[in-house]
């Protein structure tokens, strides 16, 4: 079965990310206003992850127990878990080549130095070509890397340097890459069982039309769950942003945000090369909604105050940066 010449397949995926949209811009909103403020990050985190295993699993409980359709669930999860293994490996080898990686001393010893305070070992400074950013990768092959634009270098001050590095190597000691490949694996899953069921319906003669429903509504479930998982990726993000806190300082986290932030703003031009990047998740600044110096504390309060769009926000696997402008003024540390 060729997916890529699939009609159905596209008409699911339509129909899920129509749904996504509608959820974005209505239910999800309102619910995250409810809950907000209510519990703190790491009991967030555990409540989120827990609700995307548990309808999860109680799908694929539903697919293939009380439906009682022969899936070949193993077959689909060992393809999937390979194809996201696979890319996990080479990813390392595929970043270093697309943005020119060259390990750099000056940065190793700041990023050695951010490492001692955060209490891990140092991951590998990269040097990288491309527009203002900063991210970690890497796994057990190849080992931990913290990547910086040249451009980034440019704008900010060595503390806000060191913020941004704290935050990525937070990833690292949140171990983040694999966290996020574990849980992105799930709404895949889903979707592809409910895909199945509906191909499931046409030679079932006796519950055809139960089945087909059925699949529409996992196929539905998955897209939900999707946006569970990028809501579970933003808070990782603030959890990131809080190591970030601790190795620089608030103000210092504050400043490299809003200068990275302040220069998309400016300069538009560069967004699409973030936009349409295959590693944008792994960015410190993802499009959500970034000038050198000077950058006036009023200008910080400004972005603060910013109103965010729903749906940019949900549709997305980092904060807003006025959300996470915020968020760092609440750290306790």
């Amino acid at each position: 079965m060729f997916l890529i010449f699939d009609p159905i397949y596209y008409m699911l995926a339509m129909l899920g990310y129509f749904v996504m949209f509608l959820l974005a811009s209505t239910i999800a909103p309102k619910v995250a206003s409810r809950v907000s403020g209510k519990f703190s990050l790491y009991t967030s985190m555990a409540l989120l992850a827990f609700l995307i295993l548990f309808v999860s699993f109680s799908i694929i409980y539903l697919v293939l127990v009380v439906v009682g359709v022969r899936v070949s669930i193993v077959s689909l999860i060992a393809f999937l878990i390979a194809l996201n293994l696979l890319m996990y490996l080479v990813s390392p080898f595929m970043i270093n080549l697309s943005y020119s990686a060259k390990h750099d001393e000056y940065l190793q010893s700041i990023v050695d130095e951010v490492a001692y305070r955060l209490g891990v070992k140092p991951p590998k400074a990269m040097i990288v070509d491309c527009p203002p950013n900063a991210f970690a990768y890497g796994n057990f092959l190849t080992g931990r890397f913290v990547a910086v634009s040249r451009a980034l270098l440019e704008i900010l001050d060595r503390d806000e340097l060191e913020a941004v590095i704290g935050h990525e190597i937070g990833h690292h000691k949140h171990k983040d890459n694999a966290v996020m490949l574990v849980f992105g694996l799930l709404p895949s899953i889903i979707f592809y069982l409910g895909y199945s069921l509906i191909y499931s319906s046409f030679d079932d003669d006796r519950r055809g039309n139960q089945l087909a429903l059925i699949g529409i509504a996992v196929v539905i479930v998955s897209f939900v769950i999707q946006i569970l998982v990028l809501a579970f990726s933003r808070l990782r993000e603030y959890y990131a942003d809080v190591e970030g806190v601790i190795a620089a300082g608030k103000d210092a986290m504050q400043r490299s945000l809003a200068k990275i932030h302040l220069f998309y703003q400016r300069y538009p031009s560069f967004m699409g090369e973030i936009a349409n990047s295959k590693f944008r998740t792994l960015f410190i600044y993802a499009l959500v909604n970034a000038v050198a110096n000077p950058l006036t504390r009023m200008e910080i309060e400004r972005l603060k105050s910013m109103p965010v769009s729903p749906i940019e926000e949900f549709l997305s696997t980092h904060p807003p940066i006025p959300k996470r402008l915020r968020f760092i003024e609440s750290v306790r540390i």
